[in-house]
């Protein structure tokens, strides 16, 4: 009974971890390959249609400058990420629900590496983008799940009119 209980929570464990895979480089990381990640705030944005362009500081202090941003709907957004902090750092886009979860999913599994349209992970000292097409008018997430960050407070706001 013992050996089935073990087997039921790796087996269990294992689809968890599948559900929040990350695309590997060269996969389609397409919305609806994301299973829905973010896609309630839009879908990738292609960059020859940017329409605004974000600087976005991630620090250790646990906070990203700015934590609020306002677009319009239908803005292709690049969002230039840097990390300014001495740890890792990433900014991740999806629903309040979607972070909370993942966030404790980081904390159990804290090597899992992201390579998702929706996000850019980045070392300290370091700076990326992300360009998303915000399509739907409403308030949306973004954070940084690194283990504890989200915790700390490290997430904010995106509203579009």
């Amino acid at each position: 009974m013992k050996s089935i209980l073990i087997a039921s929570t790796l087996v269990f464990s294992l689809l968890s971890l599948n559900a929040f895979a990350h695309g590997e480089e060269g996969q389609d990381t397409s919305t609806e390959q994301q299973g829905g990640h973010a896609a309630a705030s839009g879908r990738p944005g292609v960059a020859a249609n940017v329409s605004k362009t974000m600087q976005i500081d991630m620090s250790d202090t646990m906070r990203f400058a700015p934590e609020n941003i306002s677009v319009k709907r239908g803005d292709t957004v690049k969002f230039i990420v840097t990390n300014s902090g001495k740890v890792k750092h990433e900014m991740v886009l999806g629903s309040i629900e979607e972070l909370k979860e993942h966030a404790a999913l980081m904390v159990k599994f804290p090597e899992m590496e992201h390579a998702d349209a929706n996000q850019v992970s980045l070392d300290p000292g370091k700076a990326g983008e992300l360009i998303w097409q915000f399509d739907k008018a409403g308030i949306f997430d973004f954070a940084c799940l690194q283990p504890g960050h989200f915790e700390a407070g490290m997430r904010g706001k995106i509203i579009v009119k």
